[in-house]
Order: C-alpha cells, then sequence, then structure tokens
C-alpha cells in the first residue's frame, strides 16, 4: 500500500454545498500512484465476495478487471482536476468507465451484478482512504468518493437502459420478420432460429391468431403484454402489427379457443379469429391463412363468438373465395355424405328442401318420418355438423351446393 506522502501546493475540490475548499496536492498524487493496487484489491475481493464472478469466462473477467481499472482512473482524474460537477457529464462518465468493454458484456453481467460490482469497488476504496491521504484530506476525499459512487451508479442505470433499449428495438423488428415470414409461408431454417433467439420454446401445437390492433396501436408495450399474458398461460408467444390488424402466434397450445382467449382482451375492437393448430412453428403457416381469411370474412357472421375458430366460419370463407375452405367442405362434408350408406345426402337435401320439416322431408322420400331423424343423427356423425342447429345446417347447405358444383361424387 502506498504510504502518505508528504505535503504538497493543494488544488482546489468542490464540496458537497458547492464552495471550493483546498486539497492536498499530496493526496491526488497517493491516490495515483495507488490506481493498480485499488484494482487488484477489487478484483481480489470480487473473486471472494460474489460467487458468480468465478462463473465468468476469463474473458469475462479480464474485460471487469478493465472496468473497474477504468473506474478508479476515472475518479482520480476527476479528483485531481478539482473535483468539479459531474452532473452535465454523464455520458463522458459513463464512456469513459464503460467505453473499453464490448457491448456484449451487457449480455452477461445483469444491471444488479454490476451494482455489486461498483459497490464493492468504491468499499475498496474508501477502506483504503485512510492510508492513503493525509488525516486532512480525509473527508474531502471521502466526500469525493461518496459524490463520485452516485454518479457511476447513474451511469450504470444509463448503459444499461440504452442497450435494453436498442434491444428492444431490434427483437421487435426481428420478431416482426419471423411473424412475417410465417404469414407469407416462409418459415425456414433461419426463421426458427430467429423465433429460438427471441424465446419460442418450439414446444407443442401452434396457433396463429389475428384480430384489430388495439386503438393504442403497437409497440414494445404491447407486445411485452401479450408475451406476458400468455406466459401466463403457460404459452409461448410472438407478436406483431401489420397495418391495422394484430398477429400473434402462440406455442404451446392444447386447445385453440382457450388459447386464444387468453390473449383476447390484447386486442380490438371487432372479430379475433383462431386458425387450426399446427404441429409447429414451420408448419403454422396453414394456421395463419386460415386465420387471415376467417377475420376477412368474419363481416359476414355480425354474431361471431369472440374468438371464433377458422373452421366456424368455413360457410363464411367459401363465399368469399377461399378455395381452401371450399376444398375443405367438399372433401370432409360433401363426399363423406355421398359416400355414407343410407342416402344421407338426399336426406339432408330434401329437409333442407322443406324448411328443416321432418314430415315434410319423409313425404318426399316416402319414407317414415324416424327414419329420416335416424339419418339426421347419421348426419352429424359423419360430418360432425348437426343439422337442427341453424349454424351447422348453413353451413352443409353451403357445402352441398359446392360439391354439386365441383361434379365430383
Amino acid at each position: 500500500m502506498v504510504k502518505k506522502g508528504a505535503a504538497a501546493p493543494p488544488v482546489l475540490a468542490t464540496t458537497a454545498g458547492g464552495a471550493h475548499a483546498p486539497v492536498s496536492r499530496g493526496g491526488v498524487q497517493a491516490l495515483r500512484r495507488s490506481m493498480g493496487e485499488l484494482s487488484r484489491a477489487a478484483m481480489a475481493r470480487m473473486e471472494t465476495d460474489l460467487p458468480w464472478f468465478k462463473d465468468l469466462s476469463a474473458e469475462d473477467r479480464s474485460w471487469v478487471g478493465v472496468i473497474v481499472q477504468a473506474g478508479v482512473r476515472s475518479f482520480v482524474d476527476w479528483f485531481g482536476s478539482g473535483a468539479g460537477s459531474l452532473q452535465s457529464e454523464g455520458q463522458a462518465l459513463a464512456s469513459s468507465v464503460f467505453g473499453a468493454a464490448p457491448r456484449a458484456l451487457a449480455g452477461v453481467i445483469t444491471l444488479q451484478q454490476t451494482v455489486d460490482l461498483v459497490k464493492l469497488s468504491i468499499e475498496v476504496v474508501e477502506s483504503n482512504i485512510d492510508d492513503l491521504v493525509e488525516a486532512g484530506d480525509i473527508v474531502e476525499v471521502r466526500t469525493a468518493v461518496a459524490r463520485y459512487a452516485r454518479e457511476v451508479a447513474f451511469a450504470t442505470a444509463e448503459v444499461y437502459a440504452r442497450a435494453a433499449e436498442a434491444r428492444g428495438a431490434w427483437d421487435a423488428r426481428l420478431e416482426a420478420l419471423v411473424v412475417d415470414a410465417v404469414l407469407r409461408s416462409e418459415a425456414d431454417e433461419t426463421v426458427l432460429s430467429r423465433a429460438s433467439a427471441l424465446g419460442w420454446a418450439g414446444r407443442g401445437s401452434v396457433v396463429v391468431v389475428l384480430g384489430n390492433a388495439p386503438a393504442r396501436g403497437g409497440g414494445t408495450n404491447l407486445f411485452d403484454e401479450v408475451r406476458r399474458v400468455a406466459q401466463d398461460a403457460g404459452l409461448d408467444a410472438l407478436c406483431a402489427v401489420q397495418g391495422e390488424r394484430l398477429v400473434v402466434i402462440l406455442g404451446g397450445v392444447r386447445d385453440p379457443r382457450k388459447a386464444a382467449t387468453s390473449v383476447i382482451d390484447l386486442f380490438g375492437d371487432g372479430p379475433v379469429v383462431t386458425g387450426p393448430a399446427a404441429d409447429d412453428l414451420g408448419s403454422a403457416s396453414a394456421s395463419a391463412r386460415a386465420a387471415v381469411s376467417g377475420h376477412r370474412a368474419a363481416a359476414g357472421w355480425p354474431d361471431a363468438p369472440r374468438p371464433a375458430l377458422s373452421d366456424d366460419l368455413l360457410a363464411e370463407r367459401a363465399l368469399a373465395g377461399d378455395g381452401h375452405a371450399r376444398r375443405h367442405l367438399v372433401e370432409e362434408v360433401y363426399l363423406p355424405l355421398v359416400h355414407a350408406r343410407g342416402a344421407l345426402a338426399e336426406t339432408l337435401s330434401a329437409w333442407l328442401r322443406t324448411g328443416g320439416s321432418i314430415e315434410g322431408a319423409a313425404r318426399e322420400l316416402f319414407c317414415h318420418a324416424n327414419t329420416v331423424r335416424y339419418r339426421l343423427r347419421q348426419v352429424a356423425d359423419v360430418t360432425g355438423l348437426t343439422p337442427g342447429h341453424p349454424r351447422d345446417a348453413f353451413t352443409l347447405e353451403i357445402a352441398l351446393v359446392l360439391g354439386r358444383q365441383s361434379g365430383r361424387d
């Protein structure tokens, strides 16, 4: 440790009240001579007092040492120059202390850990003041250390705030690219890698939920809220605002409607549509396509539930020109009826023509009313659509029309 030096001409230092008080130049010189020893002492304390410090790589520990040395040097330079005001020098202070270290270090060491480093370094300096400067300068040096520590704390917060702001803006752009790629059926390995970098776990089924953006528009606050709500529901989430619509991709889904309901309050007014579950993010474009089509066609069903499944809107989607919905109705509704035993398609057609009358259909088909009832139950078993429900009856009728137009049997 450096011994106290002899008396030397004073320099001026600013007291807490703003007045200038003389400080021994010998004290400043003693601080300069002890910079290396103070830095080494701080690093030694980190090894013993901060368990997480040992887990850092050798390169990261060396960068921490650079920061500590820069902090001690910056304090001594500032103190030696007269300990003037730091209020307008926050950016310069941040650059002098943290400028040498790479930006990546902010992603390795948390803000709390950096605060611990700063506190420990200040404690090391304070604990050695009595051995470094003359007794008459101890109070002034301690006051200067306290002021400097406060400004370093503010500079630390500024560094991490700027890093978080830059990372948040970059993440938002990256997330928008991922969502856009899914909607355009371009979710290749690069997109999957980007999604993983954003925290996408890739677990379970995936659905795309689409609706109007809230009145306040998009932004990181909205996206953070979507992710928070989804996480509370045990789901992964990616989201983006495209024009006037909000697109949310949810992962880890078991029940598409339930998953969409968990984020429904974050959408704006109007219909919210959920696409069918996909196996993974790479195949989620089919869910996105159905959700987009359903949202576009939802105006045809003013009383649609919120959220609505895209399959609930098959009839409206088909009428709006969605080829996928048309094929689904033909292949999954019409053809199974045509190929089923018991003249199900003919019975359903007769029942629809007679306004849903069991007796009227029975008269047209020259069969008993119970036969009609039995066949209509079979229609429900085959298609999953119940003729007695108005919505299902509407969808069944559209399927019959499209099937006949297709010429397939």
